[in-house]
């Protein structure tokens, strides 16, 4: 399903930002990711996990039986850098490492018990700073904000994410 703000006629005029509403836009990333972020890492901290965790806790949260390769791609970080992380993860019982039935040498993660609590943890607090900007903003800038952030992805990596509707392309 194509996404059509960002898969429009590409020849169309948009304005143009300026570049004080650019330093602004960054701006507004920086605190908003450092208040994003916050509240979970506090809750990370508490394991003495920091943000590489919540990520690999996260992403293998929505992909059940994902294998390294796969979150490797997904992560974009180096096999040896994840290596140390999921070890951890692995070794404390918060992720589940199994062999694939086709295919023995590869992996597939899932979330044990104790990572799914955590990562719901994580998820909420998130969700709840997410949902209170959401109700601040109204409906049309909720699309809007959907929309510029899936345009600061790179373009081979929209698929990984949902148009705006929930629903993963």
């Amino acid at each position: 399903m194509p996404d059509t703000a960002l898969d429009s006629d590409p020849h169309a005029e948009a304005a143009k930002p300026t570049e004080c509403q650019l330093r602004h836009a960054i701006e507004l990333l920086f605190f908003a990711y450092r208040d994003f972020t916050g509240e979970a890492d506090a809750i990370l901290a508490a394991y003495g996990f920091g943000r590489a965790h919540h990520r690999v806790i996260y992403f293998v949260g929505i992909n059940p039986g994902i294998t390294v390769g796969e979150l490797l791609s997904i992560l974009k970080i180096t096999k040896q850098s994840l290596s140390r992380v999921l070890g951890q993860l692995i070794d404390e019982n918060f992720v589940l490492q199994g062999t694939d039935a086709d295919d023995r040498r590869r992996r597939r993660l899932t979330l044990s018990d104790q990572g799914r609590e955590l990562e719901a943890k994580l998820t909420a607090v998130q969700s709840a700073r997410i949902a209170a900007a959401f109700d601040l903003a109204g409906d049309a800038a909720v699309t809007g904000f959907r929309t510029v952030l899936r345009g600061i992805i790179n373009p081979d990596d929209r698929h990984r994410v949902a148009a705006g509707d929930g629903e993963a392309e």
